[in-house]
């Protein structure tokens, strides 16, 4: 039986609608690589509590659960486990984005992402951002 990990990403988009993307630390399974901000839900949280809770972690940011709009998901086989990964687009947000626990943070226009090496899970939600914003 193959084990099932849920994770909520957040696709940040500023006024210019580029997206912010964060590479993931040395020392991390998948390092180097660009992923959404986000994390693995706690039991009995929600995707929108873990996002609240990871954004401020993470980032540094506070974001109000009503600034979390469901987008799409990213079903994905990895040789362990299978992801289940949906994201929220958020726009508003109080506090200055920082990298607290990542290697390093871009802001990105969805057309530009292709440079910027991402796990194979996050290749779908790339193109649904290029195509709808």
């Amino acid at each position: 039986m193959t084990k099932i990990l849920l994770v909520a990403a957040a696709a940040l988009v500023d006024g210019d609608g580029r997206v912010l993307i964060c590479k993931r630390p040395q020392g991390k399974s998948l390092a180097g690589l660009w992923e959404f901000p986000g994390g693995k839900l706690e039991p009995g949280e929600t995707p929108e509590a873990c996002l609240i809770r990871e954004l401020d972690e993470e980032l540094g940011i506070q974001v109000a659960e009503a600034c979390l709009a469901p987008f799409v998901f990213a079903s994905h086989g990895y040789d362990s486990f299978h992801l289940l990964m949906p994201m929220f687009l958020c726009r508003r947000w109080t506090g200055v984005v920082q990298a607290k626990h990542h290697e390093a943070i871009a802001w990105v226009r969805p057309n530009q992402m292709a440079e910027y090496p991402m796990p194979p899970a996050d290749a779908p939600l790339v193109a649904w951002l290029r195509d709808l914003l």
